[in-house]
């Protein structure tokens, strides 16, 4: 029977150690019986500098959740307190081909929380810092995210668990 093929989503890919790390979440998705395909295995044209090859990537990885049965994207706050931009736009595309996509998140509590958001009275809403609203409906994660995505609270380990006992 043939592997069930992840796309790797995330901000791994600029670890300092992205190639090394690529390869542990490709032998994560091994052994819970499946096959992972992360943006780094793609090698880069040599020839590409600047926009183009800009293009080439965000046209490679396209391909790559095109060849995939499912995503997985490490939804933890990246550069903020939100998830990487193009970890979430990745997400939409595979949710928008119909692919089940899945993520985790180390954060447990609701976006009040995370953003110690404060309550206006008059105004009966929560607000971050800058005033803008917070939704309050219990999720730690965005409602666009948490309602398309199965949201593990955890790690990629266990994201991986729980998707191998749901589609063994």
């Amino acid at each position: 029977m043939l592997k069930k093929r992840i796309y790797l989503a995330g901000f791994d890919v600029f670890r300092p150690d992205a190639i090394a790390y690529g390869q542990y979440l490709r032998t994560l998705c091994s052994e819970h019986g499946f096959e992972g395909l992360y943006p780094l295995d793609n090698a880069t044209p040599a020839d590409l500098r600047g926009a183009e090859l800009a293009h080439w990537i965000c046209r490679a990885n396209l391909d790559l959740i095109d060849r995939a049965d499912m995503v997985v994207a490490n939804a933890n706050p990246f550069r903020g307190a939100e998830p990487d931009s193009g970890t979430v736009f990745e997400m939409g595309y595979a949710h928008a081909l119909g692919k089940p996509v899945w993520c985790y998140t180390d954060m447990a509590g609701s976006l009040i929380e995370q953003l110690d958001a404060e309550w206006h009275e008059d105004a009966q809403r929560h607000a971050d810092l800058q005033g803008y609203t917070v939704e309050d409906f219990g999720l730690n994660l965005n409602l666009m995210l948490a309602c398309s995505a199965e949201v593990v609270q955890g790690d990629i380990a266990d994201c991986l668990t729980r998707m191998a006992a749901r589609y063994a």
